[in-house]
């Protein structure tokens, strides 16, 4: 029963966030709210902030900034269609290229880290995995422990990688797209409380990566010992 109830939690905790954010974002999807689509609000709004050199492009890989390339990706799905949540998620995506344009260093950070945390999972799993075959090959356990202390290592960069996107997601919902919003000019102020359910279930799907990562790196530790 105890085993039940923990499982639970953890389900809980890994997929309520994503849940409640595709809930909020597909309720406020329906009905037609602006005179364009997102990917228009996206070019109009750029345009209006001096930002001409960003791009916006569509997107099958979910809505998302490249920094890398500073384009702003936006999908069919959220953003194709005249409605709140297209204005809403595209406001947000444009937060982050607001962040890169003025060196907000959480942002370069990820952008730094990103990738190399990608190979450095991967890399960690490999030592890990390879800890006892060493152990017999050398028959030194110093040998294996010290093999498994950089394997656990690598496996933990990538959690590093999600607590520094926590905040940069956050601080593109609300310290960036949420006072243009709150300016009146693109949404009326009685949208304005369901504007911030959007930004909040933009930045929360990073959450359940963030915990998904915390996890693998857990159940790891299990699997050396």
């Amino acid at each position: 029963m105890l085993w039940l109830i923990l499982a639970i939690i953890i389900l809980s905790v890994l997929y309520g966030p994503a849940l409640w954010a595709g809930s909020v974002l597909a309720k406020n999807s329906k009905s037609e709210y602006f005179s364009g689509d997102g990917f228009e609000f996206a070019r109009l709004l750029l345009k209006e902030l001096g930002m001409d050199d960003v791009k916006v492009e569509e997107s099958l890989a979910g809505d998302h900034y490249d920094p890398l390339t500073n384009t702003v990706r936006l999908t069919r799905l959220n953003c194709g269609k005249r409605s709140l949540t297209s204005v809403v998620v595209a406001a947000h995506e444009i937060g982050h290229a607001i962040q890169r344009r003025e060196g907000y260093l959480p942002l370069v950070l990820r952008t730094r880290l990103a990738h190399v945390g990608f190979y450095a999972e991967k890399a960690g799993a490999f030592l890990i995995l390879g800890v006892p075959i060493i152990i017999s090959v050398l028959r030194v356990p110093a040998a294996g422990l010290l093999v498994a202390a950089g394997g656990f290592l690598a496996l933990g960069f990538p959690i590093v990688v999600h607590l520094i996107t926590l905040p940069v997601e956050f601080d593109a919902s609300f310290r960036r797209a949420l006072p243009i919003l709150a300016e009146g000019k693109w949404i009326p102020a009685e949208d304005l409380k369901e504007a911030r359910k959007i930004l909040l279930a933009c930045a929360l799907t990073y959450v359940a990566s963030a915990l998904a990562g915390i996890l693998n790196f857990w159940r790891w530790i299990r699997f050396i010992r």
